[in-house]
């Protein structure tokens, strides 16, 4: 089926619209459960896994699949229009110039910015060490001071370390027990060599929306450039960077349906903030960040924040129905559930249970059939337990066993009941066999168990 004629059903696919038989080709656009009776899928077996076929996709907060409609905007830049923006002497470049423009035009619009606040990276890392690092660098004769908190995203805190490595101070703030900051402790801990605040927005871990317009406000009484490393919460939650008082922002496309490989970085033109390039090139980006411009990733980003401004509404109230289905399916059937972070102050589309008395590593393999995570895909590699969780003061028993379902935009009913019956399952597969939990359930108390040493 033509691309177009995809999109033409794509409508009907996220608004309940009955399809007949012969529209099945489109289910490529969605991630749903196939129902037991469907065509069965050859087994594969990936990393000494065996599996039925491919599982159901719950790991929105990893990254996004690519809009059908984002991807008829981008294709044109591959095939036809394939200029360099950076060439001036011919048509292919004017064009290419022009899309990348009218790019940064759509972007800046979805967070209130000017475009010419925009510059174009190629993730939010990126733009978080541009960020951190080229604040502090280019203001180092007078700025020595950085605050954090303890739950950024890895690529925050490792820029602070390096930074610390350089002589720099860095306080990094504790959170509270619902993963939000203590904006009180915040202003406290701000001192007059302070040269940046960078809270993240939304957490990736536990989905947390910080106070960004307070934290706003303090930063800019106080006179401090604040960043926010925005990657999970741009085109989900409505952003003002004027309203907010953010100096610095991190984007990232993949997290929003658009393409891997590009982000952008917001810096504030009044009062202006300068950065220190952390790249040597051929100056593009006006010489924030050297390196040809990729025409049909940033087309591609532009396409997915025009699409996520008019969306955005309609995106959230779904998310949170089916939030609150996945939710009250699991905790109607399962005792003992812990909700990590916020519920009040939370992106819906991130939902982060503990479930006590089991095994994690043993939950998410006996979920083959979900595609879930245990916490931020860029630290999964790790035994450790989150330490997001562990900064809220779970306990590591409780940190280990902590899952997080994503629930995206074509997400659908079907998949968020059949994750709640293979997660309800395996949890009490796994609590049968558990000796802690026929232990807990007897009114012993685990916790005053002297083990013995062995």
């Amino acid at each position: 089926m033509a691309l177009s004629r995809r999109l033409l059903l794509l409508p009907l696919l996220r608004r309940g619209g009955c399809l007949s038989a012969s529209a099945s080709p489109a289910r490529a656009l969605s991630t749903a459960a196939v129902p037991a009776d469907a065509e069965q899928e050859e087994a594969v077996t990936v990393k000494g896994v065996r599996i039925s076929g491919r599982p159901l996709y719950m790991d929105m907060q990893a990254t996004t699949p690519v809009d059908p409609r984002v991807l008829d905007a981008m294709l044109p830049f591959y095939l036809s229009r394939y200029g360099n923006p950076h060439s001036r002497t011919h048509l292919y470049g004017w064009e290419s110039d022009a899309a990348v423009e009218e790019a940064r035009a759509r972007v800046a619009s979805l967070v209130g910015a000017d475009p010419r606040e925009i510059f174009f990276t190629s993730g939010a890392t990126e733009c978080n060490n541009i960020a951190v690092k080229g604040v502090m660098r280019f203001y180092r004769d007078r700025r020595r001071h950085v605050i954090t908190t303890q739950t950024e995203h890895k690529c925050v805190l490792d820029s602070c370390r390096y930074l610390q490595q350089e002589g720099f101070e860095v306080t990094y703030l504790p959170v509270r027990s619902d993963g939000l900051v203590d904006v009180a402790q915040l202003a406290d801990a701000i001192r007059p060599d302070t040269g940046l605040v960078s809270v993240m927005a939304v957490n990736n871990e536990i989905g947390v929306v910080q106070p960004l317009e307070e934290i706003g406000r303090i930063c800019r009484e106080k006179g401090v450039p604040f960043h926010t490393d925005a990657a999970q919460a741009l085109g989900k939650i409505p952003i003002d960077v004027n309203q907010m008082g953010i100096g610095l922002m991190s984007l990232s496309a993949h997290k929003i349906y658009g393409p891997k490989g590009v982000g952008a970085l917001y810096l504030r033109r009044r009062p202006r903030i300068r950065v220190e390039p952390q790249m040597s090139g051929g100056g593009q980006e006006r010489g924030i960040r050297s390196g040809t411009v990729p025409t049909p990733l940033v087309v591609g980003f532009g396409a997915a924040c025009e699409i996520a401004a008019k969306e955005m509404d309609y995106d959230h109230r779904r998310a949170t129905t089916l939030q609150q289905r996945l939710l009250n399916g699991i905790c109607g059937q399962v005792d003992d559930v812990v909700i990590n972070g916020s519920m009040e102050h939370r992106y819906p589309g991130n939902l982060n249970l503990s479930f006590a008395y089991v095994e994690g590593e043993s939950l998410l393999m006996g979920l083959k059939e979900v595609a879930v995570s245990s916490g931020s895909a860029c630290t999964s590699a790790s035994l450790e337990p989150s330490y997001v969780l562990r900064a809220l003061g779970v306990e590591e028993d409780m940190a280990h066993t902590s899952i997080r379902f994503g629930i995206g935009r074509f997400t659908t009913e079907e998949e968020v009941d059949r994750a709640t019956e293979l997660t309800v399952h395996q949890v009490k597969k796994l609590r049968d066999m558990s000796p802690l939990y026929e232990m807990a359930k007897a009114g012993i108390d685990i916790k005053s168990i002297q083990w013995a040493q062995h």
